[in-house]
């Protein structure tokens, strides 16, 4: 990792992820995962959980119902997918620890996104309930112009909006899927969440375990004291 290229750097913008990165709702697909599979009588293998994480909705139905042996249930178990994961987060949201405080001290010195491969109406309801979605310039998630994660096209199409190159954007995310699309943006890459391992964590510029880590607080306040010293 090369963690000066985050720490002493200041980005012409930042995209976030949502899930698992602003908000605390990989659990609530976790749980729907099951519940949705629960529906069908699937029963997953026991890395499906690493490999579900991060995809598209409509992917991680295909990928349930491959599980299951039976790729005619993709539509359905997509459908049971998204319903019940609405309901959990409807009920439960909750945002990650230092997701706010940095997101409020970027938005000060950088425009920022979101990429997203949830849908739009998730999104928007998260960061809606969180208090957050007023600080954010942009909302991408996949459509017939952007393929989902690990696809690039989200990233591309964030930056753009705001107007950045993406080797001058930041992108902050917590999953492999994520970590891939980013990269392939060409963007610099800052990791959150448990340690991925080494193959993972090699492909981002720095890897923290939360974003209220102190370092990264510092560094937020540090270009918000720059930009209002102008």
């Amino acid at each position: 990792m090369n963690s000066h290229r985050i720490l002493s750097w200041t980005p012409a913008a930042i995209v976030f992820d949502c899930d698992g990165t602003l908000m605390d709702t990989e659990r609530h697909w976790q749980d729907a995962r099951e519940l949705a599979m629960d529906d069908y009588g699937v029963r997953p293998g026991a890395e499906f959980a690493e490999r579900s994480k991060g995809l598209h909705y409509t992917e991680c139905g295909r990928l349930m119902a491959a599980e299951a042996g039976r790729p005619e249930l993709g539509e359905r178990l997509t459908t049971a997918l998204l319903g019940h994961f609405l309901d959990l987060v409807a009920r439960h949201p909750q945002t990650m620890p230092g997701a706010r405080e940095l997101v409020e001290n970027a938005a000060k010195f950088a425009p920022l996104a979101v990429a997203s491969n949830c849908p739009r109406e998730v999104v928007e309801s998260c960061l809606g309930t969180a208090g957050l979605r007023d600080h954010f310039d942009h909302i991408v998630v996949p459509d017939e112009s952007n393929r989902p994660k690990p696809h690039p096209d989200v990233y591309l199409t964030a930056a753009r909006y705001c107007h950045a190159a993406p080797a001058e954007t930041l992108a902050v995310e917590d999953s492999e899927c994520g970590v891939s699309a980013a990269v392939a943006a060409g963007m610099r890459v800052m990791g959150v969440g448990p340690w991925p391992g080494e193959e993972v964590a090699a492909r981002v510029d720095l890897w923290v375990g939360s974003l209220d880590e102190p370092h990264v607080f510092e560094w937020a306040g540090e270009r918000v004291a720059r930009r209002l010293a102008v």
